[in-house]
Parts: structure tokens; C-alpha cells; sequence
């Protein structure tokens, strides 16, 4: 019985009831050098108004695969068909404590394309140098959370019952300030996880 799962690749348990998500980190060349590009978030969204974010959103039945989602995104937020950006990569996927995963990709916009944001998402765009990030660690604080079991939870059933020693938890949140522009969150951790690949790249050079 057990041969057929000699082979079977394993999965996240509880896959099948997280919500998936893509995002599309964004490079262009400014003046020689390249940027990051950044989206602020239209004031008049339900969730999150006014944060800083990459395009993205959840994954549709109907997109092939998480990149095509990416993609699709930022031609909704941006303006900016598949066709013109280059150099699409994976970066590392991110699974959240909120019943999400989230796939990050980040490519090149080619220099002549017109970048026209979609002002139902996005309130404006801005750019920030890559070798900034290259250059400044992003400052970290943590979010602590605490166990709240309901009224009925089953103590009677578990050694120490309700004395019962919970781990405690938390969780790292990331900052970037730049100028006016505060980069925080999961964009905070993408970004970083981008830069780490990088760095980790250049030093195998």
C-alpha cells in the first residue's frame, strides 16, 4: 500500500485552505541605474489605503500559475503587458501565520515602457535607487501574540491543564524608510528576501 507515496512530493498541511496571492517586484533603469519600483496603495481601498506595495493580488482559477498571476496584476495596476518586462524570476515564497501564501516574482520593465497606473488601486508610483537597498539593513520590531483558548477548551485533557506552559510567540516586522515613504510588512519581506538573493549571488562571483 504504501510503495505508491515512495515518490509523492510533499505539501504545506492545510494547503488547500490558504488563500493564494502573487506579487510582482518591479525593476527599471533610471539614469543608468537601476530602481525598484513602488506603489502607493488608492486611499479609498477596504484594505490597506495609503501602504506602500508591489502589484499583485489573489490567484484566479483561471491564471495557469502563480506567475501568470503576478503578471496579470501588474498589467491591471500598472499599465504594463507581460511582453515588456524581462528577466522573470522566482524569489522565495512566502507562507503567512494568517492562512496565506504568498508568491513573489521580480523582473525588468523595459526602459520605453510607459508605466500608466490604475488609479481605482494605485495613488501614485515611485522609485527607489537599488544600490539603497543594497546599502541599508531594514530596522526590525516585533509584534507579540498571546494564547487565548475558548471557554470550553478541553484543559482536563492536557498535562498541566489550565496552568498549561503556551509557547510565546512573534513575529518580526520589517521597516524601510525612505524619504517621505515608509516601507513596512510584507513588502518590507520581499524586498529583503530580493536583496538577500542578490547579495548572495554577487558574493558566489
Amino acid at each position: 500500500m504504501l510503495e505508491k507515496y515512495l515518490n509523492r512530493i510533499p505539501k504545506i498541511i492545510g494547503e488547500i485552505n490558504y488563500s493564494k496571492y502573487a506579487v510582482f517586484l518591479p525593476i527599471i533603469k533610471k539614469k543608468e541605474e537601476y530602481h525598484i519600483l513602488f506603489e502607493v496603495r488608492a486611499y479609498h481601498m477596504r484594505r490597506q489605503p495609503g501602504e506602500v506595495c508591489f502589484p499583485g493580488g489573489r490567484v484566479d482559477k483561471t491564471d495557469r500559475d502563480s506567475k501568470m498571476t503576478a503578471l496579470r496584476e501588474t498589467k491591471e495596476e500598472l499599465g504594463v503587458d507581460s511582453g515588456n518586462i524581462e528577466q522573470i524570476f522566482p524569489l522565495d515564497y512566502v507562507v503567512s501565520p494568517f492562512g496565506t501564501i504568498i508568491y513573489p516574482y521580480a523582473g525588468i520593465i523595459r526602459d520605453e515602457v510607459e508605466i500608466i497606473p490604475n488609479p481605482e488601486e494605485v495613488a501614485e508610483t515611485f522609485t527607489v535607487p537599488l544600490s539603497f537597498f543594497m546599502e541599508t539593513d531594514p530596522e526590525y520590531y516585533k509584534v507579540h501574540f498571546h494564547a487565548e483558548p475558548e471557554k470550553d477548551f478541553p484543559f482536563h485533557s492536557i498535562y498541566g491543564g489550565e496552568k498549561y506552559k503556551w509557547q510565546i510567540r512573534h513575529m518580526d516586522e520589517l521597516f524601510y524608510f525612505y524619504g517621505s515613504y515608509t516601507i513596512w510588512g510584507l513588502t518590507a519581506n520581499i524586498l529583503k528576501n530580493f536583496i538577500e538573493i542578490i547579495n548572495n549571488e554577487s558574493s558566489d562571483r
